[in-house]
């Protein structure tokens, strides 16, 4: 082999080996409103309004559904390696909850306390045809190109 042809062979290989690593490289995502501990200590129950809170924290990522009073800052943060399935690494809900007059009543971090809802990975059935590999490479045979006399 001629030394150019070595030279371009092992820089392919090299360039090779470096998508290969980096494709197993984690992709992270954080998603919702995760509080940090700084910002969560500023806040002071019996003294801060609403408009403080949003002011320190930002906009809640809900409400409760039947008290306006109670707010929820929920965040996560996953963790996707390759095709494999997201797992969850770090997840924090904070609720606070005011009074009637929009003073801060209590502050709690939930974190890791949230309920395990089982997911199921089903289909939900839809009416038609179950149709086969080779239904689907025949079906068109014959529907195209016809006469023009019909």
């Amino acid at each position: 082999m001629l030394p150019n042809a070595r030279i371009k062979m092992r820089l392919n290989l090299v360039i090779m080996i470096a998508f290969l690593l980096g494709a197993c490289t984690p992709l992270t995502h954080t998603r919702g409103n995760m509080v940090e501990d700084f910002r969560l200590a500023t806040i002071k129950a019996g003294e801060d309004h609403r408009s403080d809170v949003l002011r320190k924290i930002g906009s809640p990522t809900t409400r409760a559904p039947f008290d306006d009073n109670v707010w929820y800052y929920i965040g996560q943060t996953t963790e996707k390696r390759g095709i494999m399935d997201e797992s969850v690494k770090k997840e924090r809900i904070v609720v606070v909850s005011f009074t009637e007059d929009g003073i801060v009543d209590a502050i709690s971090d939930e974190e890791g306390n949230r309920i395990a809802i089982p997911y199921i990975r089903e289909k939900t059935e839809t009416s038609g045809n179950e149709v086969t590999v080779l239904q689907q490479l025949l079906g068109n045979v014959g529907r195209f190109n016809q006469t023009m006399n019909e």
